[in-house]
């Protein structure tokens, strides 16, 4: 017991100095690719709701969508209503459902990450992020990908968790899509971290600049024990 108790307590503090001094990009990337495969292993299916909001100066659009993340990692979607402009909904919000659809499947899933494999990092600073301290790091893609962001991430620097990505698609996904600009946030939700806004200026081809806002809500986590005692 004595030597199990030494064993923790020189663990808890080599956490808690790893970092003592300036980190490097590596030891950040390190924890960040550490915590995030800890965390996938926790996560269980779920359910989301998001509203999609789109306006410019002569156009305007809404849907509500239920996202279901299948305990495998894919994802379907239902909507559940939608109003406005019928060339936003079809050329710009069923393109971004289809679109997370693709990013979602096995063949496509792992070269979406924010990995050293599909990224190259570099450590900027340190910010103050909704009363939180994180890292900030410039993120570049290594390959002209689908799904992949040239743009920064800040780093919460307590659970190594994406809180925050700003940037711009590496490459555009749809054709009725010249540029887009974006911001997506991140929430702490028990253990996890998942995504709950996303805000963008869109340059679309049919209607020039548009505001197109995503807001998630209403999770419902399902972890994996709790799967597994269901199935009981």
């Amino acid at each position: 017991m004595q030597t199990t108790t030494i064993t923790m307590t020189m663990m808890i503090s080599a956490a808690v100095t790893a970092f003592a001094g300036e980190p490097t990009t590596a030891e950040v990337v390190s924890k960040l690719v550490e915590q995030d495969h800890a965390r996938q292993s926790q996560m269980g299916a779920y359910s989301v709701m998001c509203r999609y909001s789109l306006q410019n100066k002569s156009r305007q659009a809404e849907m509500v969508v239920r996202w279901t993340r299948l305990a495998n990692g894919e994802k379907r979607y239902e909507i559940v209503s939608e109003t406005g402009d019928g060339g936003v909904r079809s050329h710009v919000f069923h393109k971004l459902l289809d679109a997370e659809v693709d990013a979602s499947k096995p063949g496509q899933r792992e070269k979406t990450r924010i990995t050293p494999d599909n990224y190259n990092f570099k450590l900027v600073g340190e910010e103050t992020l909704k009363g939180r301290s994180a890292y900030v790091l410039e993120i570049e893609p290594k390959v002209e990908a689908k799904y992949l962001t040239r743009g920064r991430i800040w780093v919460d620097a307590a659970d190594f968790a994406v809180a925050q990505v700003e940037g711009a698609p590496s490459h555009n996904v749809s054709f009725w899509t010249k540029k887009v600009d974006f911001v997506q946030t991140f929430e702490k939700n028990g253990s996890l971290w998942l995504v709950s806004s996303n805000h963008s200026l869109t340059d679309a081809r049919l209607f020039g600049l548009a505001d197109l806002t995503l807001e998630y809500f209403n999770y419902q986590i399902q972890l994996p024990e709790m799967a597994s005692k269901m199935a009981e």
